[in-house]
Parts: C-alpha cells; structure tokens; sequence
C-alpha cells in the first residue's frame, strides 16, 4: 500500500489525494491471494473504526457501503457485506 496514501477518521479521505480511502492508488496494489490473507485482519480493524465514524455523517455511507469500500478486493454480495458489518459494528 503506498505510504502517502493513508487515511484516518473521522472522513476517510487519502492524505495524498483527497479522495475516498481507500483511494485509487491504494486498490491498484496488487491483491492476490496471499495479499488479501493479510489485508482481511487489518481492513477489518480499519473497517471497524470507519463504520463508526461515516455512518454518523450527514449523507455519510450506510455500513454496507462501507464495508464494500473498504473490503473492495473481495466480491462479497449485499447480504455478505451486511453480515460483515454487524458483526464489525
């Protein structure tokens, strides 16, 4: 993942970029098998906080949307995406 293209709460936009974390150039990293066994326990930690601060906004995401975004390297369906975020809330 590129350094420069970080993000925290409560926004989640890239520091780089300004754009929605996880922002293009962190999605172009390569997630193959291997990548994606490690970005499942980190991404679900960050999933977590993000869940609490987005879905609060004004417009914001709802926690589907959100755990989509941020778990976009796997094809998880509405009902999958929905599972993962109660159990992350």
């Amino acid at each position: 993942m590129p350094a420069a293209h970080t993000a925290d709460g409560p926004l989640w936009t890239s520091d780089a970029c300004g754009q929605d974390w996880p922002c293009p150039a962190v999605r172009a990293t390569p997630t193959d098998a291997a990548r994606r066994a490690t970005l499942i326990p980190e991404f679900s930690r960050i999933t977590r906080r993000a869940i609490r601060d987005l879905r609060g906004q004004p417009g914001g995401p709802d926690p589907v949307a959100i755990v989509r975004r941020f778990f976009w390297f796997l094809p998880l369906t509405d009902e999958e995406a929905r599972a993962v975020a109660l159990r992350l809330r």
